[in-house]
């Protein structure tokens, strides 16, 4: 359990006088299936392993990677990160971070169970799940597709400053695209279920939600253009999540794309409305001990009562604005640098239930889902444009729905017109938590 992090301390130990070195190593193993017509369409499974390593000396860092773990590729790893260290560009402000004294929060994230499950089981699970979302309705015509996915990572870090962690955590997923029909209408709907482990997922839940979201918007009509108060679903709120997620870090501000930058301690949402970002919670899709420089990822509180308290940072970043490291460094893996970034951002829910919501609204949309939303969108401006499908809310119910419409406004605005907040908080798979979100004063555009 500790020969990833023997590793990491051992390259870390190899440091010269004048220089820092930081390794991180990793290891994973995925399946994925896919299911196409009842038959298997897709099936892999790899282990992938390697280890990446920066060297700053001089006010210059270099960083190189190997996708082996024997020592001749240690020590050449370590070697080529020094050698690229001496064509980087100089910057004072470039250091590893020490260990800052926060406790890392003790997660189970791990399930051994998912080892020992044999992969006939998997294939079964993702056949099981294509038969029952066309066995949910009538009106389902078919399945796009039918996947099942897990994932085991383990990582270690260790560096010459000091930084010592070592991590692992599981995952697993099923996903479903039914598509729904009726006369010469067709809609598409997607379901899911996440987990740890196999025995965490749910077909049925994952079938009936993707039947669900199609047949839902079967008969849909361009909507009458006009101002109204949206509803968003869970789903739509963990989207625009997503968006506001670039606008607080701390990388963002640096660059200049930030609509929040030199704002902090200002209103910048409704009184009533925080938003966290808090990796140490289990229940989180992207829950992690770590951040990707070691340090122990902790609760950010990022806007509170409606007025923002500051951005996620790493080492490099807080050092710049003359800030403390947030816990905040992510990376896609051993090939990749630290950078900064969101893992489990989420609002505080409120009270009212999903339909509560539509009956304060009284008459206005249901926002079911978004396209085009991260191009549609511009984190700077904070405008966007962007196509929805949904139901009109008509004297507190949902009723017929609509397609080819567009809603626009600015996320500046949106988050000053928020009227209401779901108690319905659900961790998506992305990166970030979904509840409904009642927003008033949005250009609604149709026919």
């Amino acid at each position: 359990m500790t020969e990833l992090l023997d590793l990491a301390e051992r390259v870390a130990g190899w440091t010269r006088e004048g220089e820092q070195v930081e390794a991180y190593v990793a290891r994973t193993h995925d399946t994925s299936v896919r299911v196409y017509d009842g038959d298997v369409e897709s099936l892999s499974s790899a282990q992938t392993e390697g280890i990446g390593v920066r060297v700053i000396a001089g006010q210059r860092q270099g960083f190189a990677y190997a996708g082996s773990l024997d020592e001749t590729s240690l020590r050449e790893t370590l070697d080529d990160a020094r050698d690229n260290a001496g064509f980087g560009t100089v910057d004072e402000f470039l250091g590893l971070p020490a260990p800052d004294g926060v406790p890392a929060a003790e997660l189970d994230l791990f399930r051994v169970e998912l080892a020992a499950f044999p992969t006939d089981r998997k294939v079964q699970l993702a056949i099981e799940l294509d038969r029952v979302v066309r066995a949910a309705d009538p009106r389902i015509r078919g399945v796009e597709t039918a996947e099942y996915g897990d994932a085991s990572i383990e990582a270690a870090i260790a560096s010459s400053t000091g930084v010592r962690a070592h991590a692992r955590r599981t995952t697993c997923s099923l996903y479903a695209y039914a598509i729904a029909g009726e006369g010469a209408d067709t809609q598409t709907g997607f379901g899911w279920s996440i987990g740890r482990a196999p025995d965490d997922l749910d077909v049925s839940r994952a079938a009936s939600m993707a039947a669900e979201r199609a047949t839902r918007l079967l008969g849909a009509t361009k909507p009458a253009s006009r101002r109204v108060t949206a509803v968003l679903d869970p789903m739509v709120t963990a989207s625009f999540l997503g968006v506001l997620s670039g606008a607080l870090s701390g990388e963002s501000v640096l660059k200049g794309r930030s609509m929040f930058a030199g704002r902090e301690g200002e209103q910048v949402a409704v009184v009533g409305l925080t938003l966290t970002d808090d990796p140490t919670n289990p229940e989180a899709r992207g829950a992690s001990c770590y951040d990707a420089e070691g340090l122990a990822t902790r609760r950010n509180v990022l806007i509170e009562n409606g007025v923002l308290q500051g951005f996620v940072q790493n080492a490099y970043t807080a050092r710049r604005a003359g800030a403390a490291s947030t816990g905040s460094a992510v990376r896609g893996g051993f090939k990749t640098t630290p950078g900064v970034g969101t893992r489990a951002l989420a609002l505080v829910p409120g009270t009212r239930t999903q339909q509560e919501l539509l009956s304060d609204i009284g008459d206005g949309l249901l926002v079911l889902s978004v396209q085009g939303l991260h191009s549609g969108a511009n984190p700077v401006s904070g405008d966007f444009s962007v196509g929805c499908e949904g139901l009109v809310v008509r004297d507190g119910v949902a009723a017929e729905p609509v397609r080819e419409a567009t809603i626009a406004s600015t996320l500046q605005r949106m988050l000053h017109d928020v009227v209401g907040v779901g108690s319905d908080l659900e961790w998506l798979p992305g990166g970030a938590a979904g509840l409904s979100l009642a927003i008033r004063d949005v250009t609604l555009s149709g026919a």
